[in-house]
């Protein structure tokens, strides 16, 4: 077992305060968004090896196999399938798109052949992975996940009353589901640029209005306080990105609100944004990203369009299911990485946990003291409390005693 050494990402959107509370560390005045734990070259986490203080990138690379078992090695290649984040968003990020594995294949070869460098701002595709995510919230975690159904957003744009968006009321009211929803979003992501900022700027005044009333009590569509919350979101969506057309397109997605311990998992294709809040985030190990607005980064529309999946419904939040030991599993539909939590009560031991596997394990409440067969203290135990983290190779088992509450992330093979 190794204790890891993180890095803070400090992308603008990020919370002051909520990584240096978590973490029991002093606030810088500077935006702190995430706290990566990982391999990702990008901001690798360290460990204290016999040789001295290493990247856990490097010491992957040293021998896979060994880190990562033959299992990972043969499903995934020699490198740590996930990456394991602290999120603590205070304002918007994105509203972005992710591929699927054969479209980032297809897109990275394309954006290849085309001769686009890799770190062009308009480059689409950085590698040939996928990028499914989940999110788990530590606070309640406001976020956007997926499409509405058309007659859901074709009364919330008609609360507004603003006459540019009612041809976009009648297509929705029209239109067969899909076709409708992909119609609206091209129109809006195409619209002339200062055509659609005064557009924005009308909706946000109207927007502003009906969430400080309560909302539209017309018959149809979604609740009362359901639409005010809607309308809420739009009128920070544009006080945040003022002009900007993702915020029509935001309102054609649902907002969800996740209360500690609930997560949403984001497969291909759906569009999202998180909007605040802190949460635990695991991922896919890669960087494409398709934007579809709330961002001043390039946006290919035609490229996006051919990612995102007009599929209309509620998104479901997952709860974590409980299994054999005390884990309780975050069950998702894909093998790159596998999330549980264990919530370790004082005077109880759990596991070991027996891993063919790498893990990563946070602590994300009180304290927690794993015991392996080897680790950095003396007797081979590892204590951890909030916000610290450690990484245990393949092979090693690992048993939990404390007062507190432990995220696992692994691979599932």
């Amino acid at each position: 077992m190794d204790r890891l050494s993180n890095t803070v990402r400090p992308y603008a959107w990020g919370s002051i305060s909520a990584i240096p509370e978590f973490l029991g560390t002093p606030a810088t005045g500077e935006p702190q968004a995430e706290l990566w734990m990982g391999a990702h070259p990008g901001a690798p986490s360290t460990v204290a090896r016999a040789d001295g203080e290493q990247s856990l990138t490097d010491v992957v690379a040293a021998d896979p196999e060994g880190e990562l078992g033959p299992e990972a090695v043969r499903a995934f290649g020699p490198r740590l399938p996930f990456l394991l984040k602290l999120l603590a968003a205070a304002s918007p990020l994105s509203l972005q798109v992710h591929p699927d594995r054969e479209q980032a294949r297809q897109g990275f070869a394309d954006e290849e052949a085309r001769g686009v460098p890799v770190n062009a701002p308009e480059r689409n595709y950085k590698d040939t992975n996928h990028k499914p995510e989940l999110i788990c919230a530590l606070t309640d975690f406001d976020g956007l996940c997926g499409f509405r159904r058309a007659r859901d957003a074709a009364d919330l744009l008609a609360g507004l009353d603003v006459d540019a968006l009612k041809p976009y009321v009648d297509i929705l009211r029209a239109s067969p589901e899909s076709a409708a929803l992909r119609e609206v979003l091209t129109a809006v992501l195409t619209a002339d640029r200062h055509e659609i900022a005064a557009t924005v700027e009308e909706a946000a005044r109207a927007a502003a209005r009906l969430a400080d009333a309560g909302g539209d009590d017309a018959e149809g569509g979604t609740p009362a306080r359901a639409r005010a919350g809607a309308y809420a979101v739009c009128a920070s969506l544009a006080h945040h990105y003022p002009g900007d057309p993702g915020v029509i397109a935001a309102m054609l997605l649902n907002h969800v609100r996740l209360h500690p311990g609930e997560a949403l998992y984001l497969g291909a294709g759906v569009p999202h944004a998180y909007l605040s809040g802190l949460g635990v985030e695991i991922m896919a190990n890669s960087d494409n990203v398709l934007r579809c607005g709330l961002t001043p980064k390039h946006v290919d529309v035609p490229e996006l369009l051919r990612i995102v999946r007009f599929e209309p419904g509620e998104p479901a939040v997952l709860r974590p299911e409980a299994g054999p030991g005390g884990e309780e599993l975050y069950e998702v539909p894909i093998g790159e990485f596998r999330l549980s939590r264990y919530v370790v009560a004082p005077g109880a031991a759990v596991g070991p946990v027996d891993a063919r596997t790498p893990q990563i394990l946070l602590c994300t409440a009180g304290h927690v003291v794993l015991r392996g067969a080897a680790g950095q203290d003396e007797g081979g135990e590892l204590p951890l409390r909030r916000g610290q983290s450690a990484y245990v190779p393949a092979g090693e088992r690992v048993a939990m005693t404390g007062d507190g509450t432990l995220f696992r992330a692994t691979v599932d093979v």
